[in-house]
């Protein structure tokens, strides 16, 4: 992704794709394409590309997503998580940990904050639990994010990623 890319531009991007991967969650029947074209706005082209790679990169693989989910997280499975929460969290893997195109601890900060801002009360501490518990259960090269993948200009609050 281009370094040029603003920090706000990508957390536009990953708000969009929060409110993508919920709809197409409620509405099954739905391609990302077709939530796209449903999606109100005129947006810099920037910010619906990456929206657009983050919706059909999780959506398309959120079967392996959740499995992860399943395999880390005792008593909650995906189905029955806030639809908000599950979307948060199948966004940050995706974008983390299967396409590996941001730093995790950016990932997971920018999770809290759109869980927290669209979620429930607990959605920011909840899905920051789960993706600590994942990350910290992963095999130490899953996780291991090259140091040219993280953009410079990208936010990141790890004081959030290890609450």
């Amino acid at each position: 992704m281009n370094r040029g890319f603003l920090p706000q531009k990508r957390h536009r991007a990953r708000e969009m794709a929060l409110q993508l991967l919920y709809a197409l969650d409620l509405r099954r029947s739905q391609t990302p394409e077709q939530a796209f074209e449903l999606f109100p706005g005129d947006e810099d082209p920037e910010i619906l590309e990456y929206a657009r790679v983050l919706t059909s990169g999780a959506w398309e693989r959120r079967m392996d997503i959740d499995n992860l989910i399943r395999e880390y997280v005792v008593g909650w499975r995906p189905e029955r998580m806030v639809a908000v929460d599950r979307a948060a969290l199948r966004m940050c893997i995706y974008e983390s940990l299967f396409e590996k195109c941001t730093p995790v601890a950016v990932a997971i900060s920018e999770a809290v904050e759109l869980a927290k801002t669209f979620g429930t009360e607990e959605s920011g501490k909840f899905v920051n639990g789960v993706l600590g518990r994942i990350v910290r259960n992963l095999p130490p090269d899953a996780a291991a994010q090259d140091a040219s993948a993280f953009d410079a200009g990208d936010e990141t609050h790890a004081d959030d990623a290890d609450s």
